[in-house]
């Protein structure tokens, strides 16, 4: 076991509908790597995770709601996908004011799929590269963003990805940038 993230705390940040395989794959790979994640949502109790976004799959615990969550306590953040996650989460101030954050803090973000939604609301994917789920890409350059489709890409800090399929070249990717962040 590799311990890159040795005392690293990762706020994974979802609600119902996100993506099984894009919430339970980078929180394996932070604790693998010797981190510790949080779930942070809406509301306390459970999420109701989704296999391509209809199925129900399982459910898994909230440690901490947005009204009680701050980038102070964290040292990154995972947004994982599903279409239904990240727009519940974009209408929500307070998630979205969570995001500004950490990026007004320098911390690293991961969002894969159609995770970057949730950027596009906090207005921070302005003059980055990223990439994402193909029907995001319009939202993304319309907020001034550019986008490429690649496995993964990696613009300052932030780590994004396209699907499931990229899953292995994410969770790669953001170990290493977390890894490499200051705290």
């Amino acid at each position: 076991m590799s311990e890159q993230l040795r005392g690293r705390r990762i706020a994974i940040l979802a609600t119902d509908g996100v993506e099984q395989v894009e919430l339970q794959e980078p929180k394996a790979a932070v604790e693998a790597a010797g981190g510790r994640t949080r779930l942070i949502s809406l509301e306390e109790g459970e999420i109701q995770a989704m296999n391509a976004d209809v199925n129900k799959a399982d459910t898994f615990p909230v440690d901490l709601t947005v009204d009680w969550a701050s980038a102070e306590d964290f040292d990154a953040l995972i947004l994982p996908g599903g279409t239904t996650n990240p727009d519940r989460l974009r209408q929500n101030t307070r998630a979205v004011s969570l995001v500004n954050d950490f990026f007004a803090a320098g911390k690293p973000v991961a969002a894969i799929c159609h995770g970057p939604w949730l950027l596009v609301e906090a207005d921070v994917v302005r003059g980055r590269t990223l990439t994402s789920y193909p029907s995001v890409r319009t939202d993304i350059r319309n907020a001034g963003g550019t986008v490429v489709d690649k496995e993964v890409v990696i613009d300052g800090g932030l780590v994004t990805s396209r699907n499931p399929d990229d899953l292995p070249a994410f969770c790669e990717a953001l170990v290493q940038e977390f890894a490499r962040a200051q705290v």
